[in-house]
């Protein structure tokens, strides 16, 4: 994400600086397909390196300071990679975007989100999703998605708002126990001043996301472009341009506008859980 980062402001200040690629890797005695791995974000450019393109746009002051740091972090790899051999690219992919993101918008239909799920309702749904797997792989993705969770209590904590479709609510994973869990649990983040938890009623018929599940993430200081997740059964998938990511965050208004106030969706939910037997 940092490298993503760093390759959006390198190829704003290229742009700036009215120099094509192929002008840019002459003046610096690369080749263009250095430049292009850079700015695409596929390699971290070397300190030296980095130095030499910032002088070369002419970067200084406090910008260039941001920059060289951005580039220092850029190749740091996060604790996801420790679960390398467990978690698919995508996955991992979403892990880091979730790590860098400022706020994320989540609709979830049938489950209660990843970022608020108790252990135990996490293992059900990971054991029926994995259908066949053996138990240490189980818990391996329990523990990774329990620890994903630290972006919601971090000193700068993420900013969630979730919009949970009623049958989400209604779904019994795990029986009457864990599910009481979850719904105590939902009900409790959705007290955090960082989380917005909104209820879509059955009654609301249909809308914008019959389509499905989709997750959209916003980062600061318009670096790098909201992102739009998708997962699906044996792949996800990542929508990154502009036009489609802008009609994600008009479906999703449109989605929040259509559900229970938050104050409402806790009575909901809290209702929910008492009712369990």
């Amino acid at each position: 994400m940092r490298a993503r980062q760093l390759a959006a402001e390198l190829r704003r200040l290229r742009d700036a600086a009215t120099l094509t690629g192929e002008e840019a890797a002459g003046r610096l005695g690369w080749s263009p397909s250095k430049i292009s791995r850079i700015e695409t974000g596929q390699t971290a450019p070397s300190p030296a390196d980095l130095r030499r393109v910032l002088d070369l746009y002419e970067v200084v002051g406090t910008q260039r300071e941001r920059l060289e740091l951005l580039g220092l972090s850029a190749g740091q790899r996060g604790w996801w990679d420790a679960y390398a051999d467990t978690l698919g690219p995508e996955y991992t992919a979403l892990i880091a975007l979730e790590a860098e993101a400022e706020s994320v918008r989540w609709y979830s239909p049938m489950l209660v989100p990843g970022l608020l799920q108790t252990e135990q309702y996490a293992r059900e749904v990971i054991r029926s999703g994995l259908l066949i797997a053996p138990p240490g792989e189980i818990e391996r993705r329990v523990q990774v998605k329990m620890t994903r969770q630290r972006v919601l209590t971090r000193e700068n904590p993420l900013q969630l708002a979730v919009v949970i479709d009623e049958a989400a609510i209604l779904r019994m994973v795990g029986g009457p126990q864990v599910m009481r869990e979850q719904l105590a649990h939902l009900a409790a983040m959705a007290a955090r001043p960082n989380v917005s938890v909104q209820v879509l009623p059955l009654a609301a018929g249909a809308h914008p996301a019959t389509t499905g599940e989709f997750t959209i993430l916003g980062f600061p200081q318009l670096i790098a472009p909201d992102v739009v997740f998708l997962e699906n059964m044996t792949s996800d998938l990542y929508v990154e341009h502009e036009a489609e990511v802008y009609r994600y965050g008009m479906a999703f208004d449109r989605l929040r506008a259509l559900a229970l106030p938050p104050h409402e969706s806790a009575a909901f939910i809290t209702a929910r859980a008492d009712s369990i037997g």
